[in-house]
């Protein structure tokens, strides 16, 4: 699914899929919306690629349009594929490493705060019990993912080559902390799961 070389998904092209945002008048960047889908499906939405539409419009002010709107489904039940690969193929969708360090920087705060609003879509309706299911490591990650996405800029003090390698180390942190949040909602039961063992749909 992902192209190692990049961390992005194979299928989608960064810069593709961020001239369709443009075309439709909209300013927000493809790191932001996987982070929200992301965060979707960590939290236990369910693996339907009409929902993440709804969600975007809800928590994003994104109504998209046409292809663009086919292709973000596309990676909605893709990336739930890879969130459940034994392979750990899961990598959050950034510009390539060609592209200024302060846009990948921002684009990484971006998808932290995609994911922050996703994942609060899905739990602002769980009861008081589920969200209690919320592991530590689960709310430390949490934790972490607000404090990310606060990171604007990089550090003007730290040299480039440390900087790069600073958010190289967080971009495999989000991978895997992802990741952990996605197992821990499945673990625990905070995914909401019925009787019937379906996710449950957006409220």
């Amino acid at each position: 699914m992902y192209d190692d070389a990049s961390g992005d998904p194979g299928i989608f092209d960064f810069d593709e899929l961020a001239n369709h945002l443009l075309e439709q008048g909209l300013q927000s960047s493809p790191s932001d919306i996987h982070g929200c889908l992301c965060g979707l499906l960590a939290a236990g939405a369910a693996v339907e690629p009409e929902l993440a539409l709804a969600a975007l419009v809800e928590v994003m002010d994104l109504e998209l349009r046409g292809e663009l709107a086919e292709q973000v489904m596309q990676l909605y039940t893709i990336s739930a594929a890879a969130l459940e690969d034994e392979e750990f193929d899961f990598h959050p969708l950034m510009p390539d490493d060609e592209s200024d360090l302060e846009v990948r920087t921002a684009s990484l705060a971006g998808w932290c705060k995609g994911f922050m609003a996703g994942y609060a879509l899905v739990t602002a309706g769980a009861s008081s019990e589920s969200e209690n299911t919320v592991s530590k490591d689960s709310a430390e990650i949490l934790k972490d993912f607000t404090v990310i996405a606060q990171a604007e800029r990089g550090d003007e003090d730290v040299e480039e080559d440390e900087a790069e390698e600073n958010l190289y180390e967080l971009v495999e942190y989000l991978r895997f902390a992802t990741l952990n949040v996605y197992m821990d909602s499945r673990v625990n039961g905070a995914n909401g799961e019925d009787e019937g063992g379906s996710r449950r749909p957006l409220h």
